[in-house]
Formats: C-alpha cells, sequence, structure tokens
C-alpha cells in the first residue's frame, strides 16, 4: 500500500472528513463481489477526483457516486462482472472487472455498446493503475 499512499499524495486526492454515508457492502450487493482491498481503503478515505495524473485525465467517483453512476449506465445489468469506478471523460468508463478465478483488472471500456470484448487492461489492480498513470505508461502503447 505504500505505492498508494505515495500516488495519493503527489497528487493530493482529497481527504474525507467525515464517515462515507454509503457503505462497501451497499456496492457489493449490487455487484455480488468483494471489492479489492486498495480500492475500499481508497474510498473510505478520500473523495472523488477529476484531474491528469500523468498524461491521461481521469475522474474517479467518490464511494456516494458509484452506485448511481452504475445504475445510470446500465453496468449493472450488462456487465455484472464489471464495476465502473469513474471516467476518462470521453466517453470511456474506468471499470473495476472481476474474473472467475477472484482475480480483478482495472479496464477502460467504451460507454456505448457495453460489452467486455472491448475492455483494454489498464492495471492489474487499483494501484497498479495509477502507479501505470503516474510513471506515464500510455492505457494504448
Amino acid at each position: 500500500m505504500e505505492i498508494l499512499f505515495e500516488i495519493l499524495k503527489k497528487y493530493d486526492f482529497p481527504k474525507r472528513e467525515m464517515a462515507p454515508s454509503i457503505r462497501i457492502g451497499d456496492i457489493q450487493e449490487h455487484l455480488k463481489y468483494d471489492l479489492p482491498e486498495d480500492y475500499v481503503f481508497y474510498l473510505e478515505n478520500y473523495h472523488g477526483i477529476d484531474q491528469f495524473i500523468g498524461a491521461e485525465f481521469i475522474k474517479l467517483w467518490s464511494l456516494e457516486e458509484i452506485i448511481d453512476a452504475n445504475l445510470e449506465y446500465h453496468i449493472f445489468e450488462k456487465l455484472p462482472q464489471t464495476l465502473a469506478i469513474g471516467t476518462n471523460g470521453s466517453g470511456e468508463f474506468i471499470g473495476i472487472e472481476f474474473e472467475d478465478d477472484d482475480s480483478t483488472k482495472i479496464v477502460l471500456s467504451p460507454v456505448v455498446g457495453l460489452d467486455a470484448k472491448y475492455h483494454v487492461v489498464i492495471g492489474d489492480s487499483f494501484t497498479d493503475f495509477l502507479d501505470r498513470l503516474d510513471k506515464g505508461v500510455e492505457w494504448f502503447s
């Protein structure tokens, strides 16, 4: 988690002042999967952001926004093994894809034509995703 702490501090992610009004369990009930530990830490301790990290713009939703956004975009319905966690501001969502073997990947996928075949892996974990952005790894290289 040290890498995650460094990135959150470096990019001045806004810390929560109060406990979130939504529980992690509320998301997991819609999803049927347990959220990764590093992402849970982020949600419970930080607010959403919209800024550049490295060369890429990201908007990560806060804990309070995730359920409504996934319902609005029909992610729970169309992609039951994916949780959208934000966007890149260009018509694509950033999500966590849950594998049958309990592993996860961070993906970038178009909001239009929701289909897992369009997922592009942009991280092996939430921390890896942010670390790749910080190091300037391009999503489509």
